[in-house]
């Protein structure tokens, strides 16, 4: 069994920064890709970022050259740097697994709050 655990959701102002964090209860190195998605009230669950175990990225239009993601394999741990956040930013922020049987893992989620 996987475990995801998710930290660093927060309220913050608008034009403000946040870190989030992805700790996993196994080594990363597993699982084909990682990611990270978010979901806003009454809206479904969207793609925010992935990381691909050889380091390749992709993100959501709507936070390219705001946020970044990125991993520490050593720590079994995935990241999410999220700059100029905004109102619409405002979520909660799911830390996703895939491994290599293509199942998908999830944590339990942390709330991200921009205040305008």
């Amino acid at each position: 069994q996987v475990q995801l655990v998710e930290s660093g959701g927060d309220l913050v102002q608008a034009g403000g920064s946040l870190r989030l964090s992805c700790a996993a209860s196994t080594s990363i190195f597993s699982f084909k890709a990682m990611g990270w998605y978010r979901q806003a009230p009454g809206k479904q669950r969207e793609l925010v970022a992935t990381i691909t175990n050889g380091g390749t990225t992709n993100y959501a239009d709507s936070v390219k050259g705001r946020f970044t993601i990125s991993r520490d394999n050593a720590q079994n741990t995935v990241y999410l740097q999220m700059n100029s956040l905004k109102s619409e930013d405002t979520a909660v922020y799911y830390c996703n697994a895939q491994d290599r049987l293509r199942i998908d893992w999830w944590g339990q989620g942390t709330q991200v709050t921009v205040s305008s």
